[in-house]
């Protein structure tokens, strides 16, 4: 292999990023782990890659033979949507659309089980928390085209450089973390072979989850619509936490991403951090090298435990709420304020850059942020559905750091 942004770093283990591209030492000694699992073919890091729970975030895993739930995560399903409203960028004013969304994460008024139902999906016990984002990384935001690279690509998805778009980043809320749960309390981290009873059950759970996770999207970008006044229509759902099974090298495998984009379901957009841009790409579908996946965004370079020490000298809190494009940001948690701060994450445009110069992508447009929603002013607790989780989150996070 001769692209110098495609490196071995021994048997089955691969990395996509370029020399100049920092990634912590201990995500790529967890992706060095993870080849090791039995039955594991091939482990790729993309450019975003940053330490996880045991296994990292920003990676694709090709298992024979077994299935690993916890190359999934809890937040099965996990994706972004992208949506092209009617409303005109012209007439975008960041503080009146900051206003209207504020609000938008607590729990939805409206039939949660008729919304899951016309979906094919069962109503659950987590339903308190669809049409809502959740805490970390997750977010809706309202962007416009900052430059466009192709034009007749863009106007073929339905998107226009006069026209606002929105984004809405959210997974499968508590019922992904109960599903994982469930297989961890009886297995641990052990894998599952998929024929078998307990694989055959973890496999039905999680689709139903990643089912959940892209219903909720569709009425976090709904509620979105609803409350800036406009009119929408969805380009694009992407989950980057899966398992699936999948034909490659010849071989019936199983494909784990985790923070990792498909590459053979159409264009993809990576997000940037609240501060940076986002990037709508056309992706190469045939690179098995790259176990046909991407990067799902920035990738964080600063652990949560850190960020709100390491940065408080650095910026008031109102200086977190703007960004530099003049939008706003909603976020009520002033502790989530700080843990998602710009500055802890990569620069979008360079993990970007890594991907166009393995061949894996071709770039369509860049967005610029209006508005970031986070969490609704004064909030300090999670909506139901998941608020054990959240601390859980935060806990485990802040003794990786110490153990680190």
């Amino acid at each position: 292999m001769n692209n110098p942004v495609i490196t071995e770093r021994g048997p089955g283990v691969r990395l996509i990023a370029s020399p100049s591209t920092w990634i912590e030492g201990e995500a790529l000694r967890q992706l060095d782990e993870v080849a090791k699992f039995p039955g594991m073919r091939l482990s790729v890091g993309m450019p975003d890659l940053h330490p996880g729970k045991g296994s990292p975030v920003g990676a694709a895993f090709l298992s024979e033979g077994a299935v690993y739930p916890s190359l999934v995560g809890s937040d099965i399903g996990c994706g972004m949507s992208l949506w092209a409203t009617d409303l005109p960028a012209r007439k975008a004013r960041p503080e009146r659309l900051a206003g209207r969304l504020d609000g938008i994460d607590r729990p939805w008024e409206g039939d949660t089980a008729a919304w899951l139902v016309e979906r094919g999906l069962e109503p659950t016990e987590h339903d308190a928390a669809l049409g809502t984002p959740g805490r970390g990384n997750h977010f809706i935001e309202i962007q416009q085209v900052h430059e466009a690279r192709d034009r007749d690509a863009l106007a073929a998805l339905g998107l226009a450089e006069d026209r606002l778009c929105v984004i809405a980043h959210s997974g499968s809320r508590g019922l992904g973390e109960a599903v994982l749960r469930r297989h961890a309390a009886r297995f641990g981290a052990a894998g599952a072979a998929p024929g078998s009873p307990e694989g055959a059950e973890y496999l039905a759970a999680h689709d139903r989850a990643v089912r959940w996770a892209e219903a909720n999207r569709d009425l976090c970008a709904r509620r979105a619509l609803d409350a800036i006044g406009a009119g929408g229509v969805r380009v694009l759902d992407v989950c980057h936490n899966s398992v699936t099974a999948a034909l490659i090298d010849g071989c019936a495998c199983w494909l784990h991403r985790k923070g990792a984009a498909p590459a053979d379901r159409g264009p993809v957009v990576i997000p940037g951090s609240r501060g940076d841009l986002s990037f709508l790409v056309r992706p190469d579908p045939g690179r098995e090298d790259a176990l046909r996946s991407l990067a799902h965004g920035a990738g964080r370079k600063l652990a949560r435990h850190e960020a709100k020490g390491k940065l408080k000298g650095l910026h008031r809190r109102e200086d977190l709420e703007r960004n530099p494009f003049g939008g706003r940001v909603v976020c009520g948690d002033e502790l989530l304020l700080w843990e998602e701060a710009p500055e802890c994450y990569k620069d979008a445009s360079s993990v970007v850059g890594d991907l166009k110069a393995a061949g894996l992508v071709s770039v369509i447009a860049a967005f610029r942020p209006v508005v970031t929603f986070k969490t609704s002013q004064g909030a300090r607790d999670e909506t139901r559905g998941n608020r054990g989780g959240w601390k859980r989150e935060r806990r485990e996070a802040r003794d990786a750091g110490r153990r680190r």
